[in-house]
This record gives structure tokens, C-alpha cells and sequence, in this order.
């Protein structure tokens, strides 16, 4: 069983946890669990060390740990961690930062 403390992901790989959908639309009308969207925000769990361009340069990572981020929405592979569906993705699925 993979758990957040022994996952490494390799190269430009970037393990999310994903924030949970709103359960609640801006009307105020309550979604069930089937028609809720996915979410395609969130936090950064563990970061690779980065990709190596033609030349062999460390390309180095722009995220770090905990940060929160927007993700394409059909990017990355999901993996089960801690009984939790999270993703990985790389670090160009990567939208931007959510300060």
C-alpha cells in the first residue's frame, strides 16, 4: 500500500492531493457525490527533481511542497494513495499557482 511518505516521484513528476469538489453550487443548491465535477485544484505532495533537456541541464522544478496548484483537467494518471484517489502529473499539466 503506497502511502505520501514513500512515494518519490521521479524526473518532472509532481504528486497532487486533490481538493475536494464543492458540494454546494453558488445558488446554493446541494450537488450529489455522481454529478459533482472533478476537482482540478490541488496541493502539491511530493516534487521530482526535474527533467533533463537534449544537453543533459537540469530543467529544475517551479512548484514546491504545499503549494496549491490548477491542473489540466485530463492530465496526469490517478493513483491510490492512503485509500485516496490522487494524481500525478507532470510538471507541464501544471496551470498555475493558487496563492
Amino acid at each position: 500500500m503506497a502511502n505520501k511518505n514513500n512515494i518519490k516521484p521521479l524526473f518532472d513528476n509532481i504528486l497532487v492531493k486533490p481538493l475536494k469538489a464543492e458540494a454546494k453550487t453558488s445558488g446554493g443548491i446541494y450537488l450529489p457525490e455522481n454529478s459533482k465535477e472533478k476537482p482540478q485544484t490541488g496541493e502539491v505532495v511530493a516534487v521530482g527533481e526535474g527533467a533533463r533537456d537534449d544537453s543533459g541541464k537540469l530543467i529544475p522544478m517551479v512548484v514546491k511542497i504545499g503549494q496549491k496548484v490548477m491542473y489540466t483537467k485530463w492530465g496526469g494518471n490517478e493513483v491510490k494513495v492512503d485509500n485516496e484517489e490522487w494524481k500525478l502529473v507532470k510538471q507541464s499539466d501544471i496551470l498555475a499557482i493558487v496563492e
